[in-house]
């Protein structure tokens, strides 16, 4: 039996449910292990305590053996890799970025000084451009609680990844679910990290027959603008890869300023991941991208 570590919130357990079946339909026993992460217990904004606090713990509980494979949102994951383990990036979920709203509005819609909620600097930048008469509020917790601020009135509206609501079952919350050029997602947003130990060969060939091409391609090029430009996943940085005829990967790739006042988008072709986002993340260094970043 093969026990998948997740966090116990109701997103990471759909998500790693979709692997545990994936695995049972493939031929593997499996069933879901919670793994209790120092995030979940603290409630102060990710940008404060880390992102790393909820894939340290997953991560730590894999290598120990307290469970065999672990499932984790790939943009949530440092750059470097960790020799102890393997990954594998399955189907990808959209990439997007959605808006919910009170009232239905988009985001054209709010109204001058409408309250929004977000705290990664990502998104803040990029609707400061948009919007500079937005009240952007700071926004912490889960799905469901993120989205009780707008229920309550608290908040005109927020901004969450559409993948989450997908898998979640919330799609139909979203009011706007932005084109990527308007609004441009976390580098491997949609996708997924799913991990074993590296000396488990069964396992190993069990994740393997659950690897999406397409999805690992893109992936790939678009953390590597992150690991070019020695960014962490919180930073001002997005990239979005797309899969085209003969293997041509385009990737889009930007920095930018979080009072939205400079935004620098590089736009590549190439076959491969790994150099595509070299480059494109060094064209940005070229325009100044590590002071913006700063």
């Amino acid at each position: 039996m093969l026990k998948i570590g997740t966090r116990g919130s109701h997103l990471a357990t759909t998500q790693a449910g979709h692997v545990r079946d994936a695995l049972i339909a493939g031929g593997a026993e499996a069933e879901l292990r919670i793994v209790t992460t120092a995030g979940d217990l603290n409630m102060s904004p990710v940008e404060r305590i880390g992102v790393g606090v909820f894939t340290t713990a997953l991560r730590d509980a894999l290598a120990s053996g307290e469970v065999d494979v672990a499932v984790h949102s790939f943009k949530d994951l440092p750059t470097a890799g960790d020799a102890r383990l393997h990954l594998v990036t399955p189907e990808r979920e959209d990439n997007r970025e959605a808006l919910i709203a009170r009232d239905g509005l988009t985001l054209t819609q709010l109204p001058q000084g409408a309250k929004v909620g977000t705290s990664a600097p990502r998104r803040v930048s990029q609707l400061r451009a948009l919007r500079p008469d937005l009240d952007i509020r700071p926004l912490r917790g889960n799905i469901e609680t993120r989205m009780s601020y707008v229920e309550r009135g608290e908040l005109d509206a927020i901004i969450l990844a559409y993948a989450g609501l997908c898998r979640g079952g919330y799609a139909e919350r979203a009011t706007e679910v932005f084109d990527p050029a308007t609004l441009m997602p976390a580098p491997a947003q949609g996708a997924l990290a799913v991990e074993c130990r590296a000396d488990d060969a069964a396992t190993r060939a069990a994740l393997d027959a659950l690897v999406s091409a397409e999805a690992t391609a893109c992936a790939a090029a678009e953390r590597q603008v992150l690991a070019t430009l020695e960014a962490g996943c919180t930073a001002p940085v997005a990239a979005y890869a797309e899969l085209g005829e003969r293997g041509a990967l385009t990737l889009h790739a930007g920095v930018f300023a979080v009072d939205g006042s400079a935004q620098l988008v590089e736009t590549l072709t190439g076959t491969d991941a790994a150099a595509l986002g070299r480059e494109a993340a060094e064209k940005l260094l070229e325009r100044g991208a590590a002071d913006i970043i700063k």
